[in-house]
Order: structure tokens, then C-alpha cells, then sequence
């Protein structure tokens, strides 16, 4: 996947000034996926949470001169139970100083749900940004906007088959999934918000990018789910 960083307003010690700074050590603007899928680990990789540990944090080596941020999806941690936690608490601590690790979560509820929610990602995990769900409303993502240094990524336009059942539905003249590109540009005011837009729609991207022509777009879907890199990269851009 990448992600594609522009200027942006905000405090210097916004988020996405931080991962405009990792861009440019890096000369790179690729996000790498930690996602340990334990039916399909590699020869010499066993499914116990030591192994899979071992086999991520080798990743995370093997890429850390080029990958401008990185992406481990809490599901497949939270699928080995506890053990599976403290991996993902590993290999957030195990990413360079420096380096943004965007906890792919996609959490959004109310209230003080909300609050342990953000406390989980940033606090406890140590992530430096977290995927959030705008479908509750902007309160319910609050806790992660409000903490300039940390970033909230904000589903807008997923890569899905059945994603066009609600984020291509008309909202007074246009699909739904611009109107949360422009709630996303709202809701900036700490320049710590960004999107996520499936590489597999290019063309969307492009607008959604329009849209919000200074916030960090994400970019997943390159790979096993068919995405475009280079007509995706070139929308986000």
C-alpha cells in the first residue's frame, strides 16, 4: 500500500507533519502492511505467537530503509488471544524512532467507549495513528482528533465488492463517500486527520484527493486484492 503525504496546516507537532518527515527521510512514500496471516506464514515460521513475532520484526528489518510508515491490522493479533496483543505491542516498539505505525483498528463508537478505544491504540499499543469509522458521527471519533500528535485515518472509500451499498449513495448531489472526504477536511483543524481510499478505485481516489488536497490519503488494496499502485499512487498524489 502507500500513502501519499502533501502540506498541510497545522501545529508543528501534528501527526502529519511527522509522517511528512518520515516521507522525506525515506524518499519514500510506501506504508508497509503487518498483517501475520498464521495459515499462511512462510517455510521455517511456526503459528506460536514467538514465531510470528520473530517473523514480523523481520519484516519490519527488511524494510525499514524505504518504508515511510508502517500498518499491522489488530485482527490478526487479537485472533491469537492475549499472546496475540502483546505481539502487536511488540512490533509497534519494534518499528524505528521516527517511523509513524498506523494501527489499522477502524474503531468509532460513543462516548466513553470511544475514549478507551483511543487510550487502547495510542496509550496502551503506542500506535501513532489509528483507522477510524466515521459512520457514528463526528463525537464518536473525537478521542483521536483531538490529540494533534496522533492521526486518525478516516474510512472513506473502501476497496470492498460491497462498499458502493453505502459510500456511493447520493447526498445532496453527490456520493456519500465526499461528503466524509469533506467532513475529513472539517475536522483537520490539528492537521492530524487523513483518509483511507482503496487502491482498487483509482479514479475515486483522484476525487476524494480534490476534496482534501493537503491530507494524507492511505492507500490500501495493493497486492492480493487487485489495487493499481502506480494509477493509485498517481490519483493520490
Amino acid at each position: 500500500m502507500a500513502v501519499s503525504e502533501a502540506t498541510v496546516p497545522g501545529p508543528p507537532a501534528s501527526f502529519t507533519r511527522a509522517l511528512q518527515a518520515s516521507c522525506a527521510a525515506h524518499d519514500s512514500n510506501l506504508c508497509v502492511g503487518l498483517d501475520p496471516d498464521l495459515e499462511a506464514l512462510p517455510a521455517g515460521f511456526g503459528p506460536d505467537p514467538d514465531e510470528v513475532l520473530r517473523f514480523v520484526t523481520a519484516i519490519v528489518e527488511a524494510t525499514a530503509d524505504f518504508a515511510a510508515a508502517y500498518k499491522p491490522n489488530s485482527a490478526f493479533y487479537e485472533a491469537m488471544g492475549p499472546a496475540g496483543m502483546e505481539v502487536l505491542q511488540a512490533v509497534i516498539a519494534a518499528v524505528p524512532a521516527g517511523t509513524p505505525v498506523i494501527l489499522d483498528a477502524k474503531r468509532g463508537d460513543m462516548e466513553n467507549t470511544a475514549e478507551r478505544y483511543a487510550s487502547a491504540c495510542f496509550d496502551v499499543m503506542g500506535a501513532s495513528a489509528a483507522t477510524v469509522n466515521p459512520y457514528l458521527g463526528r463525537d464518536s471519533l473525537e478521542p483521536f482528533l483531538r490529540r494533534a500528535d496522533r492521526g486518525a485515518f478516516v474510512l472513506c472509500r473502501t476497496s470492498n465488492p460491497d462498499a458502493d451499498m453505502l459510500q456511493t449513495l447520493v447526498v445532496d448531489g453527490r456520493p456519500l463517500y465526499l461528503e466524509v472526504a469533506r467532513w475529513c477536511r472539517e475536522w483537520n483543524s490539528l492537521g492530524n486527520v487523513g483518509l483511507v481510499c482503496g487502491a482498487t478505485r483509482p479514479d475515486d481516489i483522484a476525487h476524494a484527493r480534490r476534496v482534501c488536497p493537503g491530507q494524507p490519503i492511505l492507500v490500501p488494496g495493493v497486492g492480493a486484492q487487485g489495487g493499481d499502485l502506480e494509477a493509485a499512487a498517481h490519483a493520490a498524489a
